[in-house]
């Protein structure tokens, strides 16, 4: 009788050629089979029957603020909020205190994960223009998703607007760049026609359409330039969607499930809950974005999760912290847009697990099929459900999706095949590694 460590039963598998009613079976943290395993043993089974196994769904645009404060978020409470919400893997962005932007700076952060972490970790290394000689070398260590350039200023420290600066940045090495693309000589020279105490909604005024569109056709010459792939991530306006589909050979794209779950009638509802980079703006480009996520123009979905004390969010404009939770909620939103019609589980499974996987070139994640890792994550497309802040597992506490009722739910998160979550219950100790790159 063939045996496996453990056996996922009767499931609804979305594989890569399409759904199927199968047995998965687990040996050594790989998928080792799938199919009819009615003859096969396990010391754990696992009845699916009825649920549906997708491949472990990724984040690949998480702030964790770890180093920084412990309040808001850190490590541990950031990748259980991940495992509570159906997430095996996060990509962690560098702009931390201090930021990630060296060799000893990454050992350390490398180091610290281990026994920590509940679930697989990649890491951006930050691009500064102190240390645009270095990043080709930073960037080959096998545990770099990417080097992150914010060619805007946001959150942090870290700035690289100026062409020439740039441009030497994409020639120190040859792996994809994930970007912030907004246009910091636009955006500090509107600065001043806003004044304090404004409402929130002046938010998405300042950081308008041509403030993201000049900074993405920027990085788009400079990337044909030097031949260098771009990743330009959070993409927000239809402008940007429809000029960045004729330049698929240097470019892939992420949006936020913000800018697919929310409009500009967030600022009022919410106020300062609502602040991000890129803002949130109006129906026209909610509804380009869709059109980008059916037409196959967007490679991958994030959360952008960049959590802020309930104090930040809640000081006046334009003083108030720019940056939402959300890796938590990522996945049930997402799910409720699949049962509203809005994308298929197939494309779902593309977009937060293949797409991630593609783009950034993670070894053994993003697919179910044998040889793979067992990461899986088990949703319920029936479970009707309500976001709750009593939920959430950031210590900053709050949720902008409070009181969304949502259909579609994560049941249980597998990570090299150990039950990590079930039911909303963490299982046993942190088992996250650093996510290998090619």
């Amino acid at each position: 009788m063939t045996s496996f460590d453990l056996i996922l039963r009767g499931g609804t598998c979305v594989l890569p050629w399409g759904e199927a009613v199968a047995d998965v079976g687990v040996k050594a943290g790989r998928i080792a089979a799938i199919g009819d395993l009615g003859g096969a043993s396990a010391p754990q089974v696992v009845d699916c029957a009825g649920l549906h196994v997708l491949p472990g769904l990724i984040d690949p645009h998480v702030h964790l603020r770890d180093p920084g404060d412990p309040a808001v978020e850190t490590i541990p409470t950031g990748t259980r909020a991940a495992i509570l919400g159906g997430i095996t893997a996060v990509f962690d962005m560098p702009n931390t205190t201090p930021s990630i932007t060296s060799q000893p700076a990454l050992e350390e952060k490398r180091a610290y994960i281990q026994g920590k972490s509940w679930c697989d970790i990649g890491f951006y290394v930050g691009a500064a223009k102190s240390n645009i000689a270095d990043l080709a070398a930073l960037e080959l260590n096998r545990d770099v998703c990417a080097i992150k350039v914010f060619a805007g200023s946001s959150t942090g420290d870290l700035l690289v607007e100026d062409d020439a600066s740039l441009e030497r940045v994409m020639r120190s090495g040859r792996r994809r760049i994930a970007y912030h693309s907004e246009d910091e000589y636009r955006l500090q020279a509107r600065k001043p026609l806003y004044a304090a105490g404004g409402p929130h909604r002046l938010h998405a005024e300042w950081r308008d359409v041509e403030c993201a569109l000049l900074g993405t056709r920027r990085l788009m010459a400079l990337a044909r330039e030097t031949g260098r792939p771009a990743h330009i991530l959070h993409v927000s306006t239809a402008e940007e969607l429809a000029y960045l589909k004729d330049f698929r050979d240097v470019a892939t794209v992420e949006v936020l499930v913000n800018h697919l779950s929310q409009t500009d009638e967030a600022y009022d509802r919410l106020g300062g809950y609502a602040v991000m980079n890129p803002p949130i703006r109006d129906a026209r480009h909610m509804e380009a974005a869709w059109a980008a996520v059916r037409d196959g123009t967007v490679d991958c979905i994030g959360s952008d999760h960049a959590p802020h004390s309930r104090a930040a969010k809640e000081r006046p404009w334009p003083a108030t912290a720019a940056g939402l939770t959300g890796v938590q909620t990522l996945v049930p939103l997402m799910l409720d847009h699949v049962n509203a019609g809005r994308l298929s589980l197939g494309r779902l499974v593309d977009l937060m697990a293949a797409g991630p996987a593609r783009v950034y070139g993670a070894v053994g994640k993003g697919r179910l099929a044998a040889g793979y890792d067992a990461d899986f994550t088990v949703v319920d497309l029936k479970k009707s459900r309500t976001i709750e802040e009593s939920w959430i597992a950031s210590p900053c506490g709050w949720t902008p999706f409070a009181g969304q009722r949502v259909t579609g739910w994560p049941v249980m998160t597998i990570l090299r095949g150990h039950v990590a979550m079930r039911e909303d219950e963490v299982q046993g100790a942190p088992q996250g590694r650093p996510v290998l790159f090619h």
